[in-house]
């Protein structure tokens, strides 16, 4: 009867929002990815074309293609992570292989010889815009306890409004709180119930809440470990007009799942303290769609010098959030272990807005022998918004989005060295941190290379990349205040085959 209780309170469960910025930048950011040949130069393809992912860049780059193709990637991704916390530092390393890109290309060229428009292409392609496969641990001993999480919550929490009602369940009342009151308060009860807070007074009206823990400091574990995907399917059109420009349009769909395991431990207080572990477990859920477009444009100014230039338009995010928590202590309810990972919590249908981005290109071609290509792009990032606006909570992120975010200047360099049926490539990227202080995320660097071969009517292609940035990770949104201090490094090793028809 229990769990069927349960299940009913699932259905009806809609609790308050809990995103924050950092929701906001894992979908407004994007790692190359895409074909070997895009990769293995750095991802600087705006003026070039002729190459599926280089659509992403700028979509008239499909009118470049003197014929139709199809094209299929699949990378083996590397993620090494460093984390240092208080006195303590581990790594961790995250293996993942994936099919990223599969696409393809029709090119309709005019009959008409006089007719100014030579050619029409029509692309279709998939690729994945980020995996979010990864995993990082930290341990050390912290002057800051998991109690301060509660507490932030608690406090001004009326004691009566947390309390179980007669004859209701623990996981019911969880619920019911979360779904009523909000998630603040729900985190209020979860912690006197799990133990780790109590109020200063046993009454109702009581407001203000101690912890029950004693230390100076507490020896903490913390693994967060994340899955899933943003992907993006591509509709475009384009078409040659007469020798030197190239004119395109895009439509994008995206499809996004994220899903995000915390597993936290804490022990080492005082000796005399009532509370000598605690655990604190979250599981989070995140599945949406999101849908932007995209103009681009590219001319040849002679025989050796392109230029090009696009405009991308914010991405309208559509999502979902499921959240699952369970808790233990030594001072825990005897039934805290019914609120668990099959107890959610739904919350309502909200949209993020990503910024709109401006990329300016120019390549040297010389002739077959090679080229040389360099992108810019600008991105405003203090332009997100999580929406909708009248929702208090988003107003206060959207204000902090407004104040802690600001411009992106990237820059993409790449080239390729034709050896008969041979091709190498190289390149060198660099993005500017979100942040106006640098001090969240770092600026992001990355190197790549890669190596091609024609069989004529096909080629196979091979690319090596190579990106790395710091990121400081907070263990959690309130409460534990110092971060851990994260190196990235990226690596992804891709595989692509090409077939001309």
């Amino acid at each position: 009867m229990k769990s069927h209780l349960t299940f009913i309170m699932l259905l009806a469960c809609a609790v308050t929002s809990a995103q924050n910025i950092s929701d906001v930048l894992r979908y407004s950011t994007e790692n190359i990815q895409g074909t070997a040949r895009f990769q293995g130069m750095g991802g600087a393809f705006g003026a070039l074309g002729g190459d599926l992912s280089a659509l992403n860049t700028n979509p008239a780059g499909s009118a470049v293609f003197n014929n139709s193709l199809f094209s299929v990637s699949g990378t083996h991704y590397t993620m090494d992570n460093t984390a240092n916390y208080f006195n303590g530092t581990s790594g961790t390393t995250t293996h993942d292989i994936d099919l990223n890109q599969l696409g393809g290309v029709f090119v309709f060229k005019n009959t008409d010889a006089n007719s100014d428009w030579k050619k029409f292409s029509l692309a279709v392609n998939y690729d994945v815009v980020e995996n979010f496969d990864n995993e990082f641990f930290v341990a050390g001993d912290s002057n800051q306890g998991i109690d301060n999480y509660f507490l932030d919550f608690a406090q001004g929490v009326p004691f009566g409004s947390i309390l179980l009602q007669d004859g209701e369940f623990l996981e019911e009342a969880y619920l019911d709180i979360g779904a009523v009151q909000g998630f603040g308060d729900q985190q209020a009860f979860l912690g006197y119930y799990g133990g780790i807070i109590d109020p200063a007074e046993l009454e109702d009206t009581n407001t203000t809440y101690i912890s029950n823990a004693d230390y100076s400091s507490v020896n903490q574990e913390f693994l967060r470990s994340t899955s899933g995907y943003n992907s993006r399917f591509t509709l475009n059109v384009a078409s040659q007009y007469r020798e030197t420009l190239y004119l395109g349009a895009s439509l994008n769909f995206h499809n996004l799942v994220y899903d995000r395991y915390d597993q936290f431990t804490e022990n080492g207080y005082d000796a005399d303290s009532e509370i000598q572990f605690t655990t604190f477990d979250n599981l989070l859920h995140t599945e949406g769609t999101g849908f932007s477009f995209s103009l681009g444009a590219i001319a040849k100014l002679n025989e050796f010098i392109r230029i090009g230039g696009s405009y991308q338009s914010p991405t309208w995010y559509r999502l979902t959030d499921d959240l699952s928590q369970r808790i233990n202590s030594d001072l825990a309810d005897d039934d805290i272990n019914f609120i668990n990972f099959n107890v959610v919590n739904l919350f309502e249908v909200y949209r993020i807005k990503t910024p709109g981005k401006i990329i300016g290109s120019l390549a040297l071609v010389f002739g077959k022998n090679g080229l040389l290509s360099f992108d810019y792009g600008y991105q405003d990032m203090s332009q997100a918004e999580l929406r909708p606006d009248n929702d208090p909570s988003f107003a206060v992120v959207n204000t902090d989005i407004s104040n802690q975010l600001g411009t992106v200047s990237s820059f993409r360099v790449g080239g390729e060295y034709r050896i008969e049926r041979f091709s190498l490539r190289g390149g060198y990227r660099f993005e500017q941190s979100p942040y106006e202080d640098g001090n969240i995320v770092g600026d992001l660097e990355g190197i790549s290379g890669g190596i091609g071969y024609s069989f004529g009517a096909s080629r196979i292609d091979l690319a090596v990349n190579r990106t790395e940035w710091d990121v400081a990770e907070f263990l959690f949104d309130t409460g534990l205040t110092t971060p851990a201090a994260v190196n990235r490094l990226n690596t992804n090793v891709t595989l692509g085959f090409t077939l001309n028809f």
